[in-house]
């Protein structure tokens, strides 16, 4: 018990939830601005920086916070919800990563409209699963819990259309494309775009269960 004194009673859990959600949405919007910038290499370099700085910057929050659940003696919502959540979080935060490291190694010479629609949504899957991550603080509140379910009814709808975009999108893809190249590049691009909302409907899922046991 005299152990247990010392051990800190609450961690800044959420805070450090909301750092992290900020730097995920910083890495989504360089992404969006490579994206756009793609014919400038100058910029498209830049902003390749930028994705790189928010994802290491998110690890360290990852870090943070998976080594505050070993030295805290009362987390405020359950330990396995806290590792499960900033988990899926970082896993969002590395797929941004990976989608712009695969279009340097694979040499993607131009951007598409399905690149660009679906990297929109994922900005959006983004700033709105940073907007849930917001409200976990005061879940006690009806109101704010309702407001936090709403919000990841939205990502669930984001990442409907970002399905719907993809599929599109390969289809397209394989009908107009002659060089195989090409559609092995672009699907590689698109699948990881799409799996960027698919990892933002996972951390939903794990807010709602949050929510739902701690409201």
């Amino acid at each position: 018990m005299f152990f247990a004194k010392l051990l800190p009673r609450e961690g800044n859990f959420f805070e450090m939830f909301n750092q992290h959600a900020e730097r995920i949405v910083e890495a989504a919007k360089a992404f969006s601005k490579l994206v756009a910038n793609y014919s400038d290499l100058d910029l498209r370099a830049k902003y390749n920086q930028e994705v790189d700085d928010a994802e290491r910057a998110a690890d360290r929050v990852t870090h943070d916070v998976n080594k505050a659940i070993h030295i805290t003696f009362i987390t405020p919502i359950d330990r396995e919800q806290i590792h499960s959540l900033i988990n899926t979080m970082d896993d969002v935060a590395d797929l941004i990563q990976d989608s712009a490291e695969t279009m340097a190694l694979y040499d993607v010479r131009h951007m598409t409209e399905e690149i660009v629609r679906l990297t929109d949504l994922s900005v959006k899957c983004c700033e709105r699963l940073r907007d849930a991550v917001k409200l976990l603080s005061h879940i006690s509140d009806q109101s704010t819990a309702e407001a936090a379910l709403k919000t990841c009814e939205e990502i669930d709808r984001l990442e409907s259309d970002a399905d719907r975009v993809m599929r599109s999108a390969m289809s397209k893809l394989f009908r107009e494309e002659p060089d195989v190249r090409e559609v092995i590049k672009l699907k590689a691009i698109y699948e990881l775009l799409e799996t960027i909302t698919d990892k933002c409907e996972d951390v939903a899922n794990v807010i709602e269960g949050i929510v739902l046991e701690n409201s």
